[in-house]
């Protein structure tokens, strides 16, 4: 997902000295949001899922895929989206939204109805939903928060003290939800979260339940993010991506009009970005927790070594201490509450 990216762009632009530009940023922090409330969307259907709560998995799913077709509609895949690039991002938002088409399963008054909030650019499509999924958050927490069933199953389960959390190395809600307010868009910003309004919810009491509801106030504090981003985006145009041309392609005019973008191009599509010798760290809040990119770079187009610290594989190592005492069946609420993905902890 794009937060993933972002890591990465970041550790190579710190050792190339780039700065990317400010709408660049911006656009790169709205991703960020959109791509921490695909994360908990999905999250909540499966952990519900797991815990016995079936309907919550086709709501949470119903706003992926509005989410999903923002990726799309940037990049031209719905996972991979390879939309962030050193130096900036691929290319500037797009100002029409894909649409449904009529077919043999939906009739044309039923693809009308689908594409209303399509007519316009994608931001007018991002304004449409943030608008409306405040009142989806809240139809998530009536099936939810106060249902007996949930609380049963979540309450008192998989409890992690802050001190133990730290000492485990736990990041993101994982340990926010264990009450320390620790939060790299806030304590170390990157990007322009320093310009942004928004607050850091944190649990009491370090239980399964308490990591639920933190992600829930996440759903509501990243879509006040995108709003914000979104405002911002459209009253200040601007180039997205650098203008060094041993980082970034020239725009295609040029490079058939002129030799010397040609031999840029072709460089920088035959052998790719040479980065200079050294090493560099960069880290950002992941939907699941810190996920760092450590690139170290010997000055050839490629790294020499390259080590991801993905937020997941450091949250399975509490597996063991958080289950011990309970039930086999809490088992499964614990690892559904650390968010695991395998992708993150296949080594």
């Amino acid at each position: 997902m794009m937060a993933n990216e972002h890591a990465y762009c970041m550790a190579i632009e710190k050792l190339l000295g780039i700065e990317v530009p400010i709408r660049a940023q911006y656009i790169r922090v709205m991703f960020d949001e959109i791509t921490r409330i695909l994360n908990h969307l999905l999250w909540l259907g499966a952990h519900g899922l797991d815990v016995g709560a079936m309907a919550v998995f086709l709501y949470a799913f119903r706003e992926r895929e509005d989410l999903m077709d923002c990726y799309e509609a940037v990049s031209g895949a719905r996972m991979h989206a390879a939309y962030y690039r050193p130096g900036g991002v691929y290319r500037d938002l797009p100002d029409t939204m894909p649409q449904y088409k009529p077919s043999r399963v939906r009739s044309a008054k039923k693809v009308s109805a689908l594409n209303k909030n399509r007519q316009g650019s994608l931001l007018d499509f991002l304004e449409d939903f943030t608008e409306r999924f405040p009142k989806y958050v809240d139809e998530y927490e009536t099936l939810l928060t106060d249902n007996r069933i949930w609380k049963q199953r979540l309450v008192g389960i998989g409890v992690v003290s802050p001190e133990r959390a730290l000492s485990m190395g736990l990041t993101g809600p994982m340990l926010r939800g264990s009450g320390i307010e620790w939060d790299l868009r806030k304590k170390q910003p990157y990007e322009v979260y320093d310009q942004l309004d928004f607050d850091i919810p944190v649990g009491v009491n370090g239980d399964s339940y308490d990591r639920y509801l933190v992600r829930m106030e996440e759903f509501r504090q990243s879509n006040h993010i995108v709003k914000q981003c979104i405002a911002w985006l459209r009253n200040n145009p601007g180039p997205v991506m650098s203008d060094n041309y041993k980082v970034a392609p020239p725009k295609r005019v040029d490079m058939k009009s002129n030799m010397e973008e040609l031999i840029h191009h072709f460089k920088l599509f035959s052998e790719g970005m040479h980065v200079p010798e050294g090493e560099s760290y960069a880290a950002v809040e992941h939907p699941k927790g810190e996920f760092g990119i450590y690139l170290v770079a010997d000055g050839a187009n490629k790294p020499y070594r390259l080590k991801i610290r993905a937020p997941g594989f450091a949250h399975l190592q509490a597996l063991d201490e958080m289950a011990r005492g309970h039930m086999l069946a809490d088992v499964v609420t614990i690892i559904g509450t650390q968010d695991i993905v395998f992708g993150e902890i296949d080594r």
